[in-house]
């Protein structure tokens, strides 16, 4: 299956668009966004990606526990997965009180991509 992708500044435009007055724009001097985002094409490269959702959350889960930014990053984490179902042809309508808790989970690793697809799968349906 072809996917459409996130590139970098596309990435690093949705961050832009999350961030609140007063938070710290920019990416993080000591990370790389596209060594985060190289995860998510060598999960392509091997077959670990099966359909979207295998896709969105390994976006997600990239830029979240990447923190290549100096503020916003599970926002821009959430916001990523967003748009690459969108682009993708899924909707998701959000139950923020549910993703909310779940992204900072992902940010503090105690939730995998593959635990995320498997939610993002139930939340479609």
């Amino acid at each position: 299956m072809t996917y459409h992708l996130l590139s970098a500044e596309l990435v690093e435009c949705i961050h832009d668009e999350v961030l609140n007055p007063g938070e710290l724009p920019g990416r993080a001097l000591d990370k790389s966004l596209e060594g985060a985002l190289a995860r998510v094409d060598n999960r392509l490269a091997y077959g670990m990606i099966n359909d979207v959702f295998d896709l969105a959350a390994a976006y997600c889960v990239a830029i979240a526990t990447g923190h290549c930014f100096n503020d916003g990053n599970k926002r821009t984490a959430h916001q990523s997965l967003d748009v690459t179902l969108d682009i993708n042809g899924v909707e998701i309508p959000w139950k923020f009180d549910e993703i909310g808790p779940l992204i900072i989970r992902v940010a503090q690793s105690q939730v995998d991509a593959s635990d995320l697809a498997i939610w993002l799968r139930s939340a479609a349906q």
